[in-house]
């Protein structure tokens, strides 16, 4: 079964940074697409940020430029550096698997939840 364990959420300043990283487990991040998602309340959930099997990645227009997603494969580790966090980013943020390797998707595709097969269990930002 694959697991995703999210961590490194917080409470911070707004103009202030994190660094989120989610852990795999019966997975390899090397073939896989993977993303980053965040739900704020009473809002569906978005997607944030997406890394491709072979690395290149792709973001939602309101963190381009603020927001890096990396992944580190020897870890099986995927990142979310937040930098210039505004009120606006506060939310649950969760990784998602796809779960298909090597799947070739548009980034709007694959910022779109319904893409996705597995979920971790969220870290809270609050700015």
């Amino acid at each position: 079964d694959v697991q995703l364990v999210e961590s490194g959420g917080a409470t911070v300043q707004p103009g202030g940074s994190l660094r989120l990283s989610c852990t795999a487990s019966g997975y390899a991040v090397s073939n896989y697409c993977m993303g980053w998602f965040r739900q704020a309340p009473g809002k569906e959930r978005e997607g944030v940020a997406v890394v491709y099997d072979m690395g290149l990645t792709g973001y939602a227009d309101s963190v381009k430029g603020r927001f890096t997603i990396s992944k580190d494969n020897a870890k099986n580790t995927l990142y979310l550096q937040m930098n210039s966090l505004k009120p606006e980013d506060t939310g649950m943020y969760y990784c998602a698997a796809d779960g298909t390797p090597a799947r070739r998707l548009t980034t709007t595709q694959a910022l779109q939840a319904v893409e996705y097969n597995s979920w971790g269990q969220g870290t809270q930002v609050t700015v």
